[in-house]
């Protein structure tokens, strides 16, 4: 999924209609949903890696106890190529702020908001470590989640979460996003992705080296000795540890940094994520982060 488009950039929920048998995903009949109303326009979106096109729709969509009905959804009828093919999830919800929202459609939690459905105007999302248990909590903070205390960070721009990182540092020496940068938050994007030649002196300072196949890996045993990689953001330091940047399969070890030069910010996607737990404030327009157990 490292490539997958981010969930918080489409802003509808996205429920997969045209399914081969041999693709092995749940999809959405809507002749089967008495509540669903076709609203007759057409849908297309060009995704980080893939793309789709279907049509808008309205239907009833229920999230653990909260019914939200009259709900924008967009069913995909295409989807050239095999991308979304072997991906484990069956749809996208979409979770940033309206201003990046299909036409003719509101996204899921601006229509909770409305109507009241929460009792805060806020999410919250706890990632599991080891891919078990991991929460996304609608309207509310569950504070078992993390230790210490949230710290808050300004949206800068309404459209992704958008925010200021100060700076990057690794053994105290800047090694990018010098002078400031603009950064997202998100849970869609599953490395840490920024511009390649900022990532390229990360990658240098943990150690990594480029494989033939673009990827950089790294020596399994040296993990106890790399460095801790500190994003300053609002003027805290929120590190991350080798065993955060890296993933292992097997003796096989590779760097959850990854460099994209089509980014225009930077993506603190999931390998950010599983260590900080995170809070979207649209009521106050903030991100909180605080460690996460």
């Amino acid at each position: 999924m490292d490539a997958l488009p981010p969930p918080s950039r489409h802003l509808f929920p996205l429920f997969q209609e045209s399914r081969s048998p041999m693709e092995n995903h749940h999809r959405f009949d809507p002749s089967k949903s008495s509540t669903f109303r076709n609203l007759g326009e057409p849908l297309t979106i060009e995704y980080g890696t893939g793309s789709m096109e279907g049509v808008l729709g309205l239907d009833t969509v229920t999230v653990s106890n909260i019914v939200d009905s009259h709900q924008t959804v967009g069913l995909s009828t295409q989807e050239p190529g095999n991308v979304f093919t072997y991906s484990e999830f069956d749809g996208i919800l979409g979770l940033a702020y309206p201003s990046l929202a299909s036409p003719y459609s509101v996204p899921v939690f601006d229509n909770m908001m409305k109507k009241h459905l929460v009792a805060q105007d806020l999410f919250s999302v706890y990632m599991s470590r080891n891919d078990q248990g991991s929460m996304l909590t609608l309207g509310a903070i569950d504070s078992s989640y993390y230790t210490g205390s949230l710290h808050w960070i300004p949206v800068t721009v309404q459209e992704y979460w958008q925010f200021t990182v100060d700076s990057v540092t690794v053994d105290g020496v800047v090694v990018a996003c010098d002078g400031g940068c603009q950064a997202i938050l998100d849970t869609g994007t599953s490395m840490l992705v920024g511009p390649s030649s900022d990532i390229l002196n990360i990658q240098k300072a943990i150690g990594a080296t480029q494989s033939q196949y673009g990827m950089f890996d790294i020596n399994c045993g040296s993990l106890s000795t790399m460095p801790t990689v500190v994003f300053e953001i609002n003027g805290r330091k929120y590190p991350l540890p080798a065993s955060a940047y890296t993933s292992q399969d097997a003796d096989f070890c590779t760097s959850g940094f990854q460099g994209d030069d089509n980014s225009e910010q930077w993506i603190l996607g999931d390998v950010f994520i599983r260590e900080y737990f995170s809070v979207f404030d649209r009521a106050n327009n903030r991100v909180g982060l605080a460690k996460a157990i």
